[in-house]
């Protein structure tokens, strides 16, 4: 595996998310289009500029887990899923019934396509990693959940892909994903519980405590996540919590050494919930003598998919955190 920093699949799989300025970007992308009465065709422009033309509104949804539990939490039960991990071991799933779902793949990158295929698909939705914090998209490299061209190439024999951007400010991937809801014939709910969460997480980051996003391993080190690149990190700051440069020219990681960590003090350290676990963060010495560890301020880092409802859910619990801490260095 290459470092994080130019593995989409990795990337993705710990936290999500990218940079870009996104409104016209958004602009610019077609909504969903259907003739008078719900007759005369389909059509929804995605974000990496695929137009997708059908001749009635998809009804039968499969896709990526992070993609498919935006729809689902807005009234679309998805046909046939896909991830890095099976979905009820999926925090976005919580709750759910799975039996309606056909877990295709259950490991990033492996896809049963005869199984996605015998679930009869309308359109398959996924999402689109840049490349660089431009915001760039690289044509010759795989869409998100796809393990290279060949696959993705293969599934779009099934039925069409729609990709949305995980790039900008989460505020931005939310709107998307629910403007893609709408065009499917839903109505999002939540917003209303959504923008209540920005604002307790506003008045939680007004003590002005600095935060450190972080995916580690052992035979690696730690990951600090660049704010700027990833959507919900980057949405935080704009809510005006502090996130620290940790340096480097990398794109979206800085890769730090155990013996090094202790050079990157912040009050909170956010660990992702797909690396090493808090308890084993903590077995670390180095990271044991952080700060925010000392002061017993490690939170998880969630990674919830991009729509009202989980988005409030994780700003909710992220502010109830940063309540109860305080200011360590």
């Amino acid at each position: 595996m290459s470092p994080l920093p130019t593995a989409p699949s990795r990337r993705a799989f710990l936290t999500g998310g990218l940079a870009l300025t996104a409104a016209g970007f958004l602009a610019a992308c077609g909504a969903g289009t259907q003739g008078p009465g719900g007759g005369g065709g389909w059509s929804f422009t995605d974000d990496v500029g695929t137009k997708v033309d059908l001749d009635a509104k998809p009804a039968r949804i499969a896709g990526l887990n992070d993609a498919i539990a935006s729809l689902w939490n807005y009234g679309i039960t998805p046909v046939a899923s896909f991830g890095y991990t099976a979905l009820e071991d999926d925090v976005n799933f919580k709750g759910r019934d799975l039996a309606p779902v056909k877990q295709v793949g259950r490991t990033y990158g492996e896809i049963d396509i005869e199984a996605l295929a015998a679930a009869k698909p309308d359109v398959i939705v996924t999402h689109a990693y840049p490349v660089d914090s431009v915001g760039k998209l690289d044509p010759a490299k795989p869409l998100y959940g796809f393990k290279d061209i060949t696959q993705q190439q293969a599934v779009a024999e099934i039925a069409p892909i729609i990709a949305l951007k995980m790039a900008g400010s989460a505020t931005n991937v939310v709107e998307r994903t629910a403007e893609l809801a709408r065009a499917l014939g839903a109505e999002p709910t939540g917003r209303q519980d959504y923008e209540t969460a920005r604002t307790r997480l506003r008045a939680a980051a007004v003590q002005g405590l600095t935060v450190m996003a972080i995916a580690a391993y052992p035979g690696d080190g730690v990951y600090i996540a660049k704010a700027p690149d990833d959507p919900a990190l980057r949405s935080y700051t704009e809510l005006g919590l502090t996130y620290p440069d940790p340096g480097g020219s990398t794109y979206y990681w800085e890769q730090v050494s155990w013996e090094n960590i202790g050079r990157h003090a912040t009050d909170v350290v956010l660990y992702s919930l797909r690396a090493m676990d808090r308890a084993t963060l903590l077995q670390q010495p180095t990271f044991a003598r952080l700060p925010a560890a000392v002061a017993g301020q490690v939170y998880p880092w969630e990674f919830s998919s991009m729509d009202y409802v989980a988005q409030a859910r994780t700003l909710n619990n992220l502010a109830a955190n940063l309540e109860s801490a305080r200011k360590v260095v």
